[in-house]
């Protein structure tokens, strides 16, 4: 019995971690397409030495809504698993790459970290992208989960 209800919240777990992420990567793609998320990115992408290259290539509104498809894209295709496995091990893989990406702003974006308190603490904006870790472990976890069901028995 022990063994059967374990498996059902493992399963639970793993359905949740999955289609949250997906409706977290839909959501906040579609929220690169509004100017306050414009402004809300823009230390963040400024400060950032890869994301920096690309705000001056295309501009901030135009970034933004690149990295919006892109969020929209990976969220679709993590999605997708049940008929789709090695699409959604790209989706998550893609996010993968995301939220490293995003953790790294901790490094590069002053505002991250309020420094006039002794020893640097996270902001506001800090404490916004250290959630990133366990997204980015969801989408480890999405994406083994998808490996593993396209392997053929």
């Amino acid at each position: 019995m022990q063994s059967t209800v374990g498996k059902n919240f493992q399963t639970g777990g793993l359905l949740t971690t999955r289609y949250g992420l997906a409706l977290n990567l839909l959501w906040i793609g579609r929220l690169k397409f509004e100017d306050y998320e414009v402004e809300n990115i823009r230390p963040l992408v400024t400060s950032s030495p890869l994301l920096s290259r690309l705000v001056t290539k295309f501009g901030e509104r135009k970034l933004a809504r690149l990295i919006g498809v892109t969020e929209i894209v990976m969220g679709s295709l993590i999605a997708a698993k049940p008929f789709a496995p090695r699409a959604s091990a790209l989706g998550s893989l893609a996010a993968v790459g995301t939220f490293a990406t995003t953790l790294s702003f901790l490094a590069t974006t002053p505002e991250a970290w309020e420094e006039r308190r002794g020893e640097p603490k996270l902001s506001i904006a800090g404490q916004f992208l250290v959630k990133d870790i366990v997204l980015l472990g969801a989408s480890l976890l999405t994406a083994a989960e998808s490996l593993q069901a396209n392997q053929h028995p």
